[in-house]
């Protein structure tokens, strides 16, 4: 029975560690280098630096963020973009529209103000 008991928890520490492979990192760093055009977004308490950021439909762009006053983090829901602290992402937006940037980071009472809008052409 110790065996037993032995064998399920070994198979469960190489499955946990299996899991755990951070395989997406590296992709992102891979796709990251094939972008020529980058938007930098800045931070402060309760905004962003801009209300509109506009980047080309069909085009990689890293998106660069950084905040530069209090804890704050970007997402983009429809184009799948959450970047939480500091950090690049990079992205092919492939429709033309609006999409709504906001904070990802509860940061205080002005924090479901915050909002900017990327424009993809």
């Amino acid at each position: 029975m110790k065996k037993f008991v032995l064998s399920i928890l070994i198979l469960s520490f190489v499955f946990l560690l299996a899991a755990c492979g951070g395989g997406d990192e590296s992709s992102e760093s891979e796709s990251a280098e094939k972008a020529d055009k980058s938007v930098q977004i800045e931070a402060t308490n309760f905004k962003f630096d801009k209300e509109e950021y506009t980047v080309k439909a069909g085009e990689p762009v890293n998106i660069e963020f950084a905040s530069a006053e209090g804890m704050h983090g970007l997402m983009i829901p429809e184009l799948d973009v959450n970047i939480e602290g500091d950090g690049t992402k990079t992205i092919t937006p492939e429709e033309p529209g609006e999409y709504a940037i906001r904070c990802s980071i509860p940061c205080g009472t002005g924090h479901a103000e915050m909002q900017a809008t990327l424009i993809v052409q």
